[in-house]
């Protein structure tokens, strides 16, 4: 990699691209409508990927997206991929942009489920004073 870009660096830069994009609505792709985010974006060593973390949300913590809904914002990035790299590459200018994989970021819901699992259990509060 040119110019000093660590996998990180290059991620993190990289994220801030294509999040400034959607910002201000460069991606058209009807797909890409509702509240979509890029949580992070994790570089290969050599440069070669970049793997895209998505994040959505749904209409509530109750209505998390479907599989199909997933999939088609997943969609949606693919047909934009080539439209981001090409930006990418005008505004990094290093010598090879890496090949874009888009991946649903599942944190958000492992998280609520973690703490609706968490909040069903009848643990006792300790008390404060003991």
């Amino acid at each position: 990699m040119s110019r000093g870009y660590r996998p990180q660096r290059l991620g993190e830069e990289i994220r801030k691209i294509i999040s400034d994009m959607m910002v201000r609505g460069e991606l058209k792709d009807p797909g890409l409508q509702g509240l979509i985010g890029i949580n992070a974006v994790e570089v290969t060593r050599d440069g070669s990927y970049a793997t895209v973390y998505v994040t959505a949300l749904g209409s509530g913590a109750a209505n998390p997206l479907t599989e199909e809904e997933k999939n088609d914002i997943l969609s949606a990035f693919q047909r934009s991929r080539g439209f981001v790299r090409t930006e990418l590459a005008r505004l990094i200018r290093i010598r090879h942009i890496p090949e874009l994989l888009f991946r649903f970021d599942t944190s958000l819901e492992y998280g609520i489920k973690m703490d609706k699992i968490l909040s069903d259990l009848d643990i006792p509060e300790e008390d404060p004073e003991v």
